[in-house]
């Protein structure tokens, strides 16, 4: 039996883990907090894997390691590199597989569909952190160093998922009967990707010889606009329709973190939105990612949620929380879970 590591304990990496014991697999969860979230049977690593060393032990009996954590938003170039490098040390000195879980943040600004064969363009400190840390992992590979694989997620939703442009701040004010926060101009395309179906296409890339040495976007629901998502939230929700359902933060505002309503001072106030002003590009143009590449490679093996189905799975999951108090930070990334804390 395949014995699978997970690093992060995020909404991705306890996607990843609930699947794996679903289909009955040994799974590990390294992560830096002890939990009572990790699906029954998964075991729990408290180990820092940003040290090679303990990051071997942390992977000694794994056959495919999932790097699903990453450091918080506005640590990323300090922390992300030695992160990853860690990983990936620890992966070539057991001989197991790796799967990374990406965002779209080193492409940059695009002007077109995004696909996988786009440059590394990005021009802000993430971004090219991200594309530092890619490049690192894919390197290793060319190598020979490591077998590792790619997916990629655009912005993210469902259970779990409350760090997010579409998590607390649309899903939970739906829930809770009050106007959906979104950043950008909610009239243009963007997609998203639903937790539970990235998670499966990263166990089938680890699966799949010919998956590796690539990076891959994963399967996502159809694309509609933010605002046609936010209904769609709203109407799964059982909102009275005469009831505001939207406010949105953009242009000057966007970038300034400036005076706005109140109503949204529980994100304009809070640093990671600071952060996200680096890709404001992806909510103020059509931001439409193109995952015909997964599709034709792999067909059926791993198909997107309908959008619909997706959005009331994660209602249902919103509605049976405990109602969250102060700001929500929000994050466009994936774990909040930066790999673990050794004690």
């Amino acid at each position: 039996m395949t014995t699978h590591v997970v690093v992060g304990a995020g909404p991705v990496g306890l996607a990843v883990a609930e699947h794996l014991r679903e289909r009955g697999d040994d799974v590990a969860v390294v992560a830096r907090h002890v939990t009572d979230k990790l699906p029954v049977g998964a075991e729990h690593r408290r180990i820092d894997v940003t040290d090679a060393a303990l990051a071997k032990a942390a992977f000694e009996d794994a056959d495919v390691v999932y790097h699903c954590a990453q450091p918080p938003y506005d640590l990323w170039p300090d922390l992300f590199p030695e992160l990853t490098r860690g990983i990936v040390e620890g992966v070539e000195a057991t001989g197991a597989r790796l799967v990374v879980a990406e965002n779209l943040y080193m492409y940059g600004d695009v002007d077109d569909r995004i696909t996988e064969d786009l440059p590394y363009a990005a021009t802000g400190p993430n971004g090219r952190t991200r594309a530092e840390c890619a490049r690192m992992v894919l390197d290793a590979h060319d190598e020979g160093r490591i077998e590792a694989t790619i997916g990629r997620a655009s912005d993210f939703f469902g259970p779990r998922v409350r760090n997010s442009v579409v998590g607390e701040q649309v899903f939970g004010e739906a829930v809770d009967g009050k106007p959906a926060r979104v950043l950008g101009k909610p009239k243009l395309p963007h997609t998203y990707t639903y937790v539970p179906d990235f998670a499966r296409a990263l166990v089938l890339l680890g699966e799949r010889d010919d998956a590796l040495g690539e990076a891959w976007h994963v399967p996502n629901p159809e694309t509609v606009s933010t605002r046609q998502f936010v209904e769609l939230v709203y109407d799964a929700a059982e909102v009275d329709p005469v009831l505001p359902r939207i406010v949105y933060l953009s242009g000057p505002l966007l970038t300034l973190g400036g005076a706005v309503s109140s109503s949204l001072d529980g994100f304009v106030n809070s640093p990671p939105l600071k952060e996200f002003v680096e890709r404001r590009y992806s909510f103020e143009a059509p931001y439409i990612v193109d995952d015909s590449k997964f599709r034709n490679a792999f067909g059926d093996a791993v198909t997107a949620t309908s959008l619909e189905t997706a959005i009331d799975a994660t209602v249902a999951w919103y509605r049976e929380q405990e109602p969250v108090t102060g700001p929500i930070h929000i994050e466009t990334g994936e774990e909040q879970s930066f790999g673990a804390t050794h004690q």
